[in-house]
């Protein structure tokens, strides 16, 4: 890997993590296109880089919202922050069951099987569609929904479902206000970042030397600065009910990619 792979595919990384576009479908997709080429053991550790990027740049776009729920956990109460973060828990809890007792059945999905991304696109493309014609309301996060946007985040671990158009569309036809829709898409991700960061590194095979410094810098900003605008952006186009843009996207990607699987 050179200086200018890492700039594009943390560019890459950074956006398609918080933008609707479904970022396993899209590295499954170019996969196709190259051959059915995955990713070498030995990147591991460039997409751990990564991963922690854009978990870094979620903390710094939500850095007051983390510290008043910090200030409130230390309280020791059963305050709005310890609430929220107790909703957090539970709707990890879907995704680290698949991920610790599915994982293998979940393999199956990926692996250059692009009629069923093109199809899992195209739900992504209803859930945006439907999500930006819901009415706005106050609407908090209750626990019930928790668990059910916690199932929406389990659901979206195969190639083709966007995590944040999942959770996020999930969220606001649950009646959720689209701002707290947003904000709790976001936060809910980054215990789990961070968990399979440190998951990779207890199981081993992280490589790093002098000659992978270089590219690994590279891909942490480019993944960071593309990360942090384009979930800044994100929260700006749930507000003002923009997703069907995205929605047409995954669309023409989608019909491509079943087009493509079926004739090609």
């Amino acid at each position: 890997m050179d200086i200018l792979d890492a700039l594009i595919l943390g560019i890459i990384q950074g956006l398609t993590e918080f933008l609707p576009v479904s970022s396993s479908g899209h590295l499954e997709l170019g996969a196709a296109l190259l051959g059915g080429d995955r990713l070498p053991e030995e990147s591991l550790m460039f997409t751990v880089v990564l991963h922690f990027a854009t978990a870094f740049a979620t903390l710094i776009v939500f850095r007051k919202d983390i510290v008043e729920i910090l200030s409130g956990l230390f309280k020791g109460e059963w305050n709005e922050e310890t609430q929220f973060s107790v909703k957090i828990v539970l709707s990890m809890i879907p995704a680290v069951i698949v991920g610790l007792f599915f994982e293998d059945q979940l393999e199956q999905f990926f692996g250059g099987k692009i009629i069923f991304v093109g199809s899992m696109l195209l739900v992504t493309a209803l859930l945006l569609f439907l999500a930006d014609r819901a009415k706005n309301t106050d609407k908090s996060v209750s626990f019930p929904n928790a668990i059910i946007v916690g199932l929406a985040q389990a659901v979206a671990m195969l190639p083709g479902i966007s995590r944040s158009g999942a959770t996020i569309s999930t969220s606001v036809l649950l009646g959720i206000d689209k701002n707290k829709a947003a904000r709790f898409s976001f936060l809910m991700v980054v215990p789990l970042i961070f968990g399979k960061i440190a998951k990779d590194i207890l199981d081993g095979g992280l490589v790093f030397t002098e000659d992978t410094f270089g590219y690994l810098a590279v891909g942490f900003i480019a993944a960071f600065i593309s990360g942090y605008f384009a979930c800044v952006w994100m929260i700006a186009l749930v507000r003002k009910s923009k997703l069907t843009y995205f929605a047409i996207y995954c669309t023409i990607i989608g019909l491509i990619a079943i087009f493509s699987g079926v004739y090609l």
